[in-house]
């Protein structure tokens, strides 16, 4: 893929950043060349690699999943103008 000035203005306008016919004509040069290291990526052969969370071979430590109330409903209601069993009140607005 290939990035022309059109292109680049195009991008600075839906970002709203002002360049100049010049900073237009740089910007083409570099994200040409960031695509092209993005294309080599592609190329890489990565048939069998892991994913990875480190480069440090580690265990993730993931704690139990399970549904609580936190207990603690009371002092969650505790600021609340009016409540009912750990509930908020609150006024009727839809008849």
């Amino acid at each position: 893929m290939s990035v022309d000035i059109d292109t680049v203005k195009r991008v600075a306008r839906l970002a709203r950043i002002a360049v100049t016919e010049e900073e237009a004509s740089q910007m083409t040069g570099k994200l040409n060349a960031i695509l092209g290291f993005v294309e080599q990526l592609g190329e890489v052969d990565v048939e069998g690699v892991e994913p990875m969370t480190s480069v440090i071979p580690q265990s993730m430590r993931k704690r139990q999943d399970g549904v609580t109330d936190g207990n603690i409903a009371d002092i969650i209601v505790a600021n609340a103008p009016a409540s009912e069993e750990n509930f908020f009140l609150v006024p009727k607005v839809v008849e």
